[in-house]
């Protein structure tokens, strides 16, 4: 993690202090994998493989040269998973936590921060209100991720798409 600290970089600063980011990644993912199974949820690993629903236009707004050097997208179609396969946070998991710990009264969104969702429930969300920054218009402050991130638990779907192994998808 100490190499891939850059300073003032929205998406690299977070690993200034890896001992510190170490314990708040494992705080988190033990709350995430709580929620997920409290809500049905049957993880295959010990901790998820982390994506964004959509594109993440914040992302690509506040990349720098060191994320878009060591980062690229992937499409991964949703109905290859199913309600015990993901769960989702609004935003980022790690934010999420640390907004409703703070709730800043300009940032937070009583219902959204520090809450687990389901495939079924984030689906009829963005029905509802359209992804973040596509309609759904949200009172984050601009150097937080206005994304929905996706954690998939199970490696297997997201390693058969990566190789094009046919799968039969529901419905």
């Amino acid at each position: 993690m100490k190499f891939l600290y850059v300073e003032g970089s929205v998406i690299w600063e977070r690993f200034k202090d890896p001992a510190d980011y170490l314990r708040a990644r494992r705080e988190t993912e033990a709350w995430l994998r709580q929620e997920f199974i409290r809500l049905g949820g049957k993880p295959r690993e010990a901790y998820p493989i982390y994506m964004v629903l959509g594109r993440s236009k914040w992302v690509e707004r506040m990349a720098d040269p060191a994320t878009l050097r060591t980062t690229s997208a992937i499409q991964v179609p949703l109905a290859l998973l199913n309600e015990t396969d993901v769960s989702f946070t609004y935003p980022n998991s790690m934010v999420s936590r640390m907004l409703e710990l703070q709730k800043d009264p300009e940032n937070y969104q009583p219902g959204y921060r520090e809450r687990v969702f389901t495939l079924s429930q984030i689906c009829a969300i963005v029905e509802e209100k359209g992804l973040p920054e596509e309609g759904w218009r949200t009172r984050t402050a601009e150097d937080v991720a206005h994304d929905v991130e996706a954690q998939v638990w199970n490696r297997v779907v997201l390693e058969n798409f990566r190789q094009g192994i046919k799968l039969h998808l529901p419905g």
